[in-house]
């Protein structure tokens, strides 16, 4: 585990923060996680980085926060935040799995709400010319809900989380550049037939910059071009709540009709209603780590199953994959496809059943 944990922290500190000498890194980490968070200041000591820590609260500590929270200790938070940040150059976020229903009363659903609105410039300064990444510590919680035991747990994520991410880079140049020249894009799967415009939009290899575990080529389709319907098939949690088999209808770009399995429209309806921007699509992603294999209940993760895509409405990357369109959401919806299912670039298949057909991008297939 030691040998897992410092190649680890290696890989946040040179690859994906690239840190040198002066540079202010935050590490913003729970308690459970202070064995990697050691490993990583050793490797900022090496770098002649300098390390500052962080630990976050307990959930109902957070929650009894959260619930006398209001609009005044918002912006006094964020101001502090600004500050702290002028004199910061990137950020290491070890975030747990909790309780999904801990935040979830209304009164706290609003106020997070309101604090999204608060902290959006902030958020967007920091995802946009900040240097960061994320990961989830394999907490017992975070096994439960993958429904494994918590050693196996752990080691399927710390070798999820250590893959070769310079080679895992190279693979994907080809999808990239084909992404690249690409205008239609038409998806077909189980209720889903939905078809979208990429033209002129870069895509972004994602290979352990900004996340861990990785894997992913993204960008984002013309806002007014996606026309159809998508079924998700993923469990997918936000706001307290886990949506499950998500469908979307969509005219002209715009979401006109969202309904999930369980039932539970309105407090759906109500995320997708939460801006003008929550009805549209930021994000198109094909997921490609092939460690990953089926969900864990951890969009961080299940994003990056191999085979599967996610169509995200709300908010795109600003100066990467931007079609303009702004919100405070971002809700990265997955929907696996090995097994069943086809994309099809410029009326040309790309990937049936979550394979690569095309020869230029049957390495991404990793011998499966």
């Amino acid at each position: 585990m030691n040998n897992k944990l410092n190649m680890l922290a290696k890989t946040i500190v040179n690859h994906s923060l690239k840190l040198g000498k002066g540079s202010k890194v935050l590490i913003k980490a729970i308690s459970d996680s202070r064995e990697l968070v050691w490993e990583i200041i050793k490797e900022c000591e090496l770098v002649g980085a300098y390390p500052f820590v962080e630990y976050f609260l307990d959930d109902t500590t957070a929650r009894l926060l959260a619930m006398y929270n209001d609009e005044s200790k918002m912006k006094i938070a964020n101001r502090w935040n600004k500050v702290k940040w002028e004199d910061l150059d990137a950020e290491v976020i070890i975030d747990g799995s909790y309780n999904e229903y801990e935040f979830s009363e209304p009164v706290i659903l609003e106020k997070s709400k309101l604090s999204r609105k608060i902290n959006k410039e902030l958020n967007d300064l920091i995802t946009q010319h900040k240097k960061w990444v994320l990961l989830e510590w394999p907490t017992s919680l975070a096994a439960h809900k993958a429904g494994k035991p918590t050693e196996v747990y752990r080691d399927f994520v710390f070798d999820v989380c250590n893959v070769d991410y310079k080679k895992m880079y190279e693979a994907c140049i080809p999808l990239k550049e084909l992404m690249d020249k690409t205008d239609k894009v038409h998806i077909i799967g189980k209720g889903t037939d939905l078809t979208f415009s990429i033209k002129d939009i870069p895509s972004v290899i994602c290979a352990g910059e900004c996340n861990i575990p990785d894997g992913e080529v993204f960008t984002a389709p013309v806002k007014n071009s996606v026309n159809g319907v998508i079924q998700y098939n993923t469990d997918s949690p936000y706001d307290g709540k886990i949506y499950k088999n998500i469908r979307l209808e969509f005219k002209d770009g715009k979401i006109v009709k969202a309904t999930c399995e369980n039932g539970d429209n309105e407090s759906l309806n109500k995320i997708f209603d939460s801006d003008e921007g929550s009805r549209y699509v930021g994000e198109f992603a094909l997921g490609l780590n092939p460690m990953i294999r089926e969900p864990v209940g951890s969009i961080l993760f299940d994003e990056k199953i191999w085979g599967s895509f996610h169509f995200t409405p709300g908010q795109c990357y600003k100066g990467e994959a931007e079609n303009g369109n702004d919100s405070i959401i971002h809700w990265d919806l997955v929907c696996m496809q090995e097994g069943e299912g086809e994309i099809y670039f410029d009326d040309v298949l790309i990937r049936k059943n979550g394979r690569f057909v095309l020869k230029e991008l049957e390495f991404l297939n990793y011998g499966k």
